[in-house]
């Protein structure tokens, strides 16, 4: 139970539907989710099917009693092995108010299996009467009710439970064996006892699951790896906004280098959200601002990892002396027949523009050419590039991936060891280049995406993108893989653990 609640509260992503309030901020949180009325529905389901198996079997603890029957006198009965092993949960629902969600279980049946037994003595005789056997105890009726609200403490969850309780409309119990005076006397003896202990070991155990959940929500992490040289920062931003159908986080959602402090980067964040992607119709929205994938650039920038040497091209004759003869003469006169590579650096961290229908960025570079002399490695000409691209944008399983193209390029030359030559010679050479090796490198970089933070287990399915002024939204349907890691161990310790409610 406590993996699926882990669920209902950590997509880290910011949605509201049309009926909810517009997002406000006292902090910036560049990654915002809000899980719609369809998604706390799915929630629900899964959370209702995974607490009814943590609950069965139950063991309830022995009841004595000593009730006085009429003509008979005190007779001691005993409930043992009271056993609890079926739930059947009629109707359901799921209700996003202004201090939490709620989850009502309604016109549930629970069946239960029992062993009695009794003796009295007879006070005329010197001699103990008693008998035993087993019943079968079903309860209809019964409706199950949780409040929960959550809090910001220091970019983790606090869960608290505002409400939790247990009602039984019918208890009927069914005696196999026994005199039939002993049947409505055990029946007033016990009835209510049984009752109780139902009501007390199901409000228990719910108890017991949100506060292992309250557990887990501290334990997360603050950040994500990406790789071994960027995490996503995924503390959470604010409280959680309880909107009439649907809960939006937000959270950090920048990328800083691993294990070092992030430098300060402010951008702004759009205050709310558009409706016209159709939330109500999918069960998450996740909304990422042009600030998370500009924070990745810049944090891999000061990586140094935006550093490239070129010695393979599709047509390696272009990175010989030989062919530049003609081009660019006195290349070829100091360095005949010798080859080259070329050393490409990008000399700012390139800033992803994202506009309405369009995501486009500039990228500067200097493409430093070397000529392989002997065995010195000699740099003869450097060339500053600035690449104007455009790019599309997919889910790639709970990837966000993308594609570039190529759209201008301008050209200036930087320096020369070798003459000066105008760019427009080797303007035609540059586009090949770019088209063929630059941008291929680009895009395999690209399509590989970055995980959305989406928790192990769940998949997204039939998700739709929308590009819009500074941001991009994707909406979604979830699948539940069955393999979430925190619900299996927990669901393993609850095997394990011994069912009686002391």
């Amino acid at each position: 139970m406590a993996g699926l609640l882990l669920f209902l509260f950590l997509f880290l992503t910011t949605f509201c539907n049309s009926s909810s309030a517009h997002f406000q901020s006292s902090k910036e949180g560049f990654i915002s989710a809000v899980i719609s009325e369809k998604g706390l529905d799915f929630v629900k389901n899964l959370l209702i099917e995974q607490a009814v198996r943590s609950l069965t079997p139950l063991r309830l603890p022995d009841i004595e009693e000593t009730a006085n029957i009429p003509l008979i006198g005190g007779v001691h009965m005993v409930a043992s092995d009271i056993t609890l092993y079926g739930i059947d949960v009629n109707s359901s629902t799921v209700q996003a108010g202004e201090s939490g969600i709620a989850i009502v279980a309604s016109g549930a049946t629970v069946n239960l299996s029992m062993d009695w037994s009794y003796s009295y003595s007879i006070s005329f005789l010197p001699i103990k009467i008693s008998d035993q056997g087993s019943a079968s105890i079903e309860v209809e009726g019964m409706e199950v009710g949780l409040t929960m609200s959550m809090k910001n403490h220091n970019g983790t969850l606090d869960l608290s439970v505002l409400e939790c309780g247990c009602y039984m409309r019918d208890l009927i119990i069914n005696l196999n064996g026994g005199a039939s005076w002993f049947y409505q006397g055990f029946v007033n003896a016990f009835g209510n006892h049984i009752r109780s202990a139902v009501e007390n070991a199901i409000t228990d155990k719910i108890s017991e699951g949100t506060a292992k959940l309250d557990y887990l929500l501290q334990s997360l992490p603050k950040e994500i790896d990406v790789d071994n040289v960027v995490a996503l920062n995924v503390t959470f931003v604010n409280d959680p906004l309880f909107g009439s159908s649907s809960v939006e986080f937000d959270i950090n959602g920048l990328f800083t280098l691993s294990d070092k402090v992030s430098h300060s980067i402010y951008w702004h964040k759009y205050p709310y959200l558009s409706s016209s992607v159709g939330l109500a119709s999918r069960m998450l929205w996740i909304s990422l601002d042009e600030a998370v994938f500009n924070s990745a650039s810049v944090a891999y920038f000061q990586a140094g990892l935006m550093h490239w040497i070129v010695d393979r091209v599709p047509d390696q004759s272009l990175l010989n002396t030989a062919s530049w003869k003609f081009i660019i003469p006195q290349l070829y006169r100091q360095y005949p027949n010798d080859d080259m590579q070329l050393n490409i650096l990008l000399t700012s961290a390139p800033i992803l523009k994202i506009r309405a229908g369009n995501i486009g960025a500039t990228i500067f570079l200097d493409m430093t050419a070397n000529v392989l002399d002997d065995t010195e490695t000699v740099p003869v000409a450097c060339v500053s590039v600035a690449v104007t691209v455009s790019g599309t944008v997919k889910i790639s399983g709970n990837n966000l991936a993308g594609r570039a193209e190529l759209d201008d390029f301008s050209l200036s030359l930087k320096w020369s060891n070798v003459g000066n030559f105008h760019m427009s010679l080797i303007q035609g050479v540059m586009h090949i280049f770019l088209n063929s090796v630059f941008m291929p490198y680009l895009n395999s970089h690209l399509l590989r995406g970055f995980p959305l933070p989406i928790i192990h287990g769940f998949t997204l399915q039939d998700a739709y993108i929308l590009v819009s002024n500074s941001r991009i939204m994707v909406s979604s349907n979830v699948a539940f893989t069955n393999s979430i890691s925190v619900m299996h161990d927990y669901l393993q310790d609850s095997h394990h653990e011994q069912r009686n409610v002391t």
